[in-house]
């Protein structure tokens, strides 16, 4: 197969900072700003993900102030359990690259824990990483066009469908036996990992010339036979 990154746990990263439940503030602070992160997950029994604090959680208490009644509850808080946010959101080790796009869309979140089925963290994928996808060359991304979609779609084409790729655009050039299956195309070649955009431009066989372009279809149907005979 390719080297393409399908899945979560082919980008993320596996090398993961996490806190305790009573992981202090202070130490919170100094962990963000010794490994550059924005959000670290909280655990518990060792590797379950239970929650994330984040930079906006911890900004609460500077936002506020500690002895502002008025403030939310996490501007006196003082350990991770006090200011994740939780159930922690998180993302399979097995989803698709695109799906973690489409969750931290929705939550409007910057990286997410990946995890296994029980829960327990496998590491962190970011949105950088998966944009990486889109760093794949052109030249693989045409082979597995060809490969994927268009060999299996048009075994016999009515002539070779040509693929190019530039700069992750895709297009597709020839004639095919059955257009209702341009737009099958278009879909299948936009779901290739790297891909930017696709430009489909499938057409159909070639019509044969009338023989006899003066007469309408049905008398030219009826006046065939009596030409074969003269």
């Amino acid at each position: 197969m390719h080297d393409t990154a399908h899945l979560v746990s082919d980008v993320m990263t596996r090398t993961v900072v996490a806190l305790g439940r009573g992981t202090t503030y202070k130490d919170i602070v100094r962990a963000m700003h010794r490994w550059k992160v924005s959000a670290l997950p909280v655990l518990e029994s060792g590797d379950r993900v239970v929650g994330v604090v984040s930079e906006a959680d911890l900004l609460a208490k500077e936002e506020y102030g500690i002895t502002d009644v008025a403030g939310p509850a996490k501007a006196g808080a003082v350990t991770a359990e006090q200011l994740m946010t939780a159930p922690a959101i998180t993302v399979p080790e097995h989803a698709s690259i695109r799906q973690a796009a489409r969750i931290m869309a929705l939550h409007q979140v910057k990286r997410l824990p990946v995890v296994d089925d029980r829960g327990a963290l496998k590491g962190i994928v970011s949105r950088s990483d998966l944009l990486r996808v889109f760093l794949r060359v052109d030249e693989d991304i045409a082979e597995e066009v060809r490969r994927e979609v268009v060999d299996v779609l048009f075994p016999a084409p009515a002539e070779p469908v040509r693929v190019e790729v530039r700069d992750g655009v895709v297009q597709l050039t020839g004639r095919i036996r059955d257009t209702t299956l341009v737009p099958v195309t278009a879909r299948l070649v936009r779901a290739v990992e790297g891909v930017v955009d696709v430009r489909c431009l499938l057409a159909g066989p070639p019509r044969r010339p009338d023989l006899d372009p003066d007469l309408p279809d049905a008398e030219r149907g009826r006046a065939l036979p009596a030409s074969r005979g003269s």
